[in-house]
């Protein structure tokens, strides 16, 4: 297939790696609904481009609120998180396809103020997945990867790397080769390198590689939810939030475990911190919290502040988005962030609508 390139003058300071665009189709749905749809409630598993628009069809025909639909995936929310909330500079490496949602996803981080000079646009589709959202906020995923176009490991070069300080990256067996290249490429150029474990179902499914990945001692930052960190230590004696954070830190300068509604519990060097969640909402969807959460602590480390309030940082960036419905913060929410931060004595980003 063949690839176009924007060009790039000034690197991002952030950068993403996904390797394929992904549009984010949202919606509402009762129980009834998530029954009939295989795997477990709450999680991400893959399914065929058949099964993503019979769930789109079965959507439309029960739901009485349209289906929103927005670029996504969990990097996306995370650097237009970064850009649009808190000012800081980011890029995407990826691949987009020539269809109606590669254009989508492409206007929508352009919008964003996210660089694109290192999206590849490739013939054919555009990655999707479907966010079913239950009456108590609570999000079960099915993307569909496996038609959709994706940048490969040796189309990465030095270049899209050169210049940045931060690379971030979701872990995902379908594109660990594209992950150890990047990984490489960005060590070599100086970065720093963050990783999200994605899923229960991926941790669980696929540890091996991901121990491997861990091990190599080139994740500087990993983030996980309590699902992911209960799999991680599904087999040690201990497996609660604490003992999976001082897991990660053997391998992480630093190791965060996000608990929902219970804040975060972070570890850098020999400091390890527990913090409440901030702010009193009731999830609308949980759609993006992590991500959302690695934007607001990202941020917190760039500038350098303390692992505290890093910590404070992301979940008040974390409580944002689950204010309404999808991955991306709506202008009221950012808005309400910012309060937020005031409140906590926490320093807010300049130039930003408030």
């Amino acid at each position: 297939m063949g690839a176009e390139r924007f060009s790039h003058d000034h690197a991002p300071l952030i950068l993403g790696l996904q390797p394929s665009a992904l549009v984010d189709n949202v919606a509402t749905v009762d129980w009834s609904l998530l029954h009939r749809i295989p795997g477990e409630r709450g999680g991400s598993i893959p399914v065929q481009i058949e099964e993503l628009e019979s769930i789109l069809r079965e959507v439309k025909s029960k739901s009485h609120d349209d289906i929103k639909t927005l670029a996504g995936g969990s990097v996306a929310n995370t650097i237009r998180g970064l850009s649009r909330g808190f000012g800081i500079s980011t890029g995407i490496i990826g691949a987009y396809g020539d269809d109606h949602q590669g254009q989508l996803f492409l206007t929508n981080m352009t919008f964003n103020s996210v660089d694109l000079s290192r999206l590849r646009q490739k013939k054919g589709h555009t990655a999707q997945c479907v966010c079913l959202v239950d009456d108590m906020g609570n999000r079960t995923m099915r993307p569909c990867l496996s038609n959709a176009v994706k940048v490969q490991a040796q189309e990465l070069v030095k270049e899209d790397f050169k210049g940045s300080k931060w690379l971030v990256l979701r872990y995902a067996v379908l594109n660990l080769e594209v992950i150890q290249a990047a990984i490489h490429l960005a060590k070599q150029e100086g970065l720093l390198v963050s990783l999200d474990l994605a899923s229960f179902e991926m941790v669980r499914n696929f540890k091996l590689p991901l121990l491997k990945l861990l091990e190599s001692g080139n994740i500087d930052l990993c983030f996980a939810n309590e699902d992911e960190a209960a799999e991680l230590l599904r087999d040690e004696q201990k497996d609660d939030p604490i003992a999976a954070v001082e897991f990660l830190s053997k391998y992480c300068q630093w190791a965060v475990v996000t608990l929902g509604a219970n804040g975060c519990i972070a570890k850098h060097g020999k400091e390890m911190i527990q913090v409440p969640a901030i702010g009193e909402t009731k999830a609308t969807d949980a759609t993006g919290a992590g991500d959302l959460f690695a934007s607001g602590f990202l941020y917190g480390v760039v500038k350098g502040l303390s692992l505290e309030e890093c910590c404070k940082v992301g979940t008040c960036s974390g409580g944002s988005v689950i204010r309404s419905l999808g991955g991306e913060v709506t202008l009221e929410n950012w808005q309400w962030m910012y309060k937020q931060m005031q409140i906590n004595g926490l320093p807010t980003p300049s130039g930003l609508c408030k």
